[in-house]
């Protein structure tokens, strides 16, 4: 498939100011609305994509279409997805006579723990449309979904290649840390048990605008079938994570006993946890990856 390259607007500071001027627009801080004008980064994380006209692309948080027009470029078919009126109306303008890219304007949520299903029916037809052999998610994720965005994707049946995302330096480093430190919790566990996460750069509030009040991160992430077919219920696994990690304060054994709807006294959680070699008085956050898959068989029966 061939695709007409149009010299795209590169869309510095001083551009967006005068776009959003003439426009009457104004970046929405609930909506997480930082525009990326370091123009390097954004070729940056296209490189990282490493894209070809056999992927299909999802977006999230279209903006003015500056990295959307990068990834048209490049890609076989985009979907972007913008939840702004203002955006999604711009960017239909400007880069909506491309066959290969569609755009939808909506949220990309339907609640904290579902993707929007009218943005998963679209990704499945234009999957099946485009043939194309992979999927990867390439975004500028708003801070607000950043979190359940890519949990939700990873837990899905779409089967993402790759994720190449910036997002909140505090979220990047919940997704990577490691077993004992402050930031290790169900987040790190749920998405190191099925990828891998790896950091490709940090970025200073100096190259968005407007600036944000702390720093981002570019992380890519590869889901990894060979580790999710040893989480046999992945849904599943996040709720018990999620229950487990309710009572961070207690020790293992207190926030088993108050894991909701389980009928298991101490006695008998002391009982299961000794069948497992762990001690009760541990914490959670102490333990790696397979013991917490280990204690999700053990306790967290449906």
């Amino acid at each position: 498939m061939d695709h007409e390259a149009e010299s795209p607007v590169r869309q510095t500071q001083t551009y967006l100011r005068h776009l959003f001027q003439e426009r009457g627009l104004r970046p929405k801080n609930k909506l997480g609305q930082n525009f990326l004008v370091d123009l390097n980064l954004i070729d940056f994380i296209v490189k990282n994509a490493e894209l070809t006209r056999e992927d299909m692309v999802l977006e999230v948080g279209t903006g003015t279409g500056s990295l959307t027009a990068a990834l048209a470029d490049q890609a076989g078919a985009v979907l972007s997805v913008e939840i702004d009126a203002a955006f999604h109306d711009l960017v239909q303008e400007t880069l909506g006579h491309q066959a290969h890219v569609q755009f939808f304007h909506g949220d990309i949520l339907k609640n904290k723990n579902h993707l929007n299903p009218h943005v998963l029916e679209k990704l499945h037809a234009g999957r099946a449309r485009f043939e194309g052999k992979h999927l990867k998610l390439v975004a500028n994720l708003p801070y607000v979904v950043a979190t359940p965005v890519i949990s939700n994707l990873i837990l899905s049946d779409l089967s993402f290649e790759r994720m190449v995302v910036t997002v909140q330096w505090e979220i990047a480093e919940r997704l990577m840390a490691r077993p004992g430190t402050k930031d290790y919790g169900a987040l790190a566990v749920l998405m190191q048990s099925l990828a891998d996460i790896e950091l490709l750069r940090k970025l200073p509030p100096t190259v968005f605008w407007p600036r944000p009040q702390v720093a981002s991160a570019i992380i890519r992430i590869w889901p990894r079938a060979d580790k999710r077919c040893l989480v046999p219920d992945p849904l599943h696994f996040r709720h018990f994570l999620r229950d487990l990690y309710a009572h961070r304060r207690k020790n293992l054994r207190g926030g088993l006993v108050s894991l909701p709807d389980k009928p298991w006294d101490k006695p008998e959680v002391d009982r299961k946890l000794a069948q497992l070699g762990l001690d009760g008085n541990c914490r959670a956050e102490t333990l790696d990856l397979s013991t917490h898959l280990r204690l999700c068989q053990a306790f967290g029966s449906k």
